[in-house]
This record gives C-alpha cells, structure tokens and sequence, in this order.
C-alpha cells in the first residue's frame, strides 16, 4: 500500500533553490520519491510505501 503527502512551496527570495533542494533531500532520506510537480500551484506530490 501507498501512502502520499503533498507539499505547498512557496517561492521565496533568497536561496529559494537550495532551500527546495534541502527540502527534497530530505523527504528522500525518509524514504518520499517525488511523483509530480504541479508548476503553476508550486504543488508537490511525494509517494512512499506505507509499510515500510
């Protein structure tokens, strides 16, 4: 089973891309795959398997 979580990013000023690089790493040590960025909302859809 799959479970999902999504993350609203907001655009920021300074380091906006290292910021959102951090934020993605870390997701990915938690064991979250991207599965879709929504460019307009800036709307990010993680996925992991929920029995992990």
């Amino acid at each position: 089973m799959k479970e999902y979580k999504v993350v609203n990013w907001k655009m920021g000023l300074s380091n906006n891309n290292q910021k959102l690089e951090d934020t993605l790493n870390q997701y990915a040590r938690e064991g979250w795959v991207v599965r879709d960025i929504a460019e307009n909302s800036m709307r990010i859809v993680l996925e992991r398997d929920k029995n992990r």
